[in-house]
């Protein structure tokens, strides 16, 4: 059973990993032990420990002479309006592409089924492995209807998102995406891409996207490192009917 203690160097941390997140420290340094006493209304003691679990997660460092540190800024990434990893990230640096497969294919019965097309219909898949100045964050694997995908082949797969890729070739706008997002450990071969280690928690996104009329027309699974990453929304109550 979690003891009084922990659970308030727990609620500590989810604060401060909140915070950090949301790049409440802009030069990268946290205050000392007391001040964030006084600002979490935590205890030292609290405090030392919500560090100790931070630093343990790899967000933070700390050293004698120097303080704490943030080691990793963690970014967010909308889940309430569809847009592409660039679109999200811009203003925190370049998003560049390692383009691993790019090609015309046949698609696993379930990805034909969630595009709607019969088993025999051709697709293109492409797999890309997504950085951030340079730091692996996400390997992306879609799979498009032929008629959207094969111009994309043509463009810059390594420059650019898909979807505003998508909207210039096809002159239609996309409507919306049906989303699931799970927890799963790295595989050895994800973890090695994404520069992570074996059995590292990330997130699995699941993301199927639709044109404006509809149509499903992109179907995605999104392996992202949840340490540089963090998924948020904002959520409205439903009227009372």
């Amino acid at each position: 059973m979690e003891t009084p203690r922990a659970q308030r160097a727990r609620q500590a941390a989810d604060v401060l990993r909140r915070q950090i997140t949301q790049g409440a420290f802009a030069d990268g340094v946290l205050p000392g032990e007391r001040a964030l006493g006084e600002r979490l209304g935590a205890s030292r003691n609290a405090v030392r420990e919500a560090l100790s679990l931070l630093r343990s997660e790899g967000l933070i460092t700390r050293r004698q002479g120097v303080g704490t540190t943030v080691v990793k800024p963690k970014y967010g990434h909308g889940l309430d309006e569809l847009a592409g990893l660039a679109e999200t990230l811009d203003g925190h640096g370049t998003v560049t592409n390692e383009v691993r497969a790019a090609s015309v294919t046949r698609p696993p019965a379930a990805i034909a089924e969630q595009l709607r097309l019969p088993p025999d219909a051709e697709v293109v898949h492409i797999e890309r492995l997504r950085r951030l100045a340079g730091i692996p964050l996400s390997l992306d694997t879609t799979y498009l209807a032929a008629d959207i995908g094969r111009p994309l082949l043509q463009h810059d797969l390594a420059g650019r998102d898909l979807f505003a890729l998508i909207e210039e070739t096809t002159g239609e706008r996309l409507g919306s995406a049906e989303v699931d997002v799970h927890a799963i450990s790295a595989g050895p071969d994800t973890a090695a891409l994404l520069g992570i280690p074996a059995g590292a928690a990330i997130f699995a996104i699941d993301r199927v996207t639709s044109l404006a009329d509809g149509r499903p027309v992109d179907a995605e699974s999104l392996h992202i490192r949840a340490d540089r990453l963090t998924l948020h929304a904002t959520l409205h109550r439903r009227p009372v009917r």
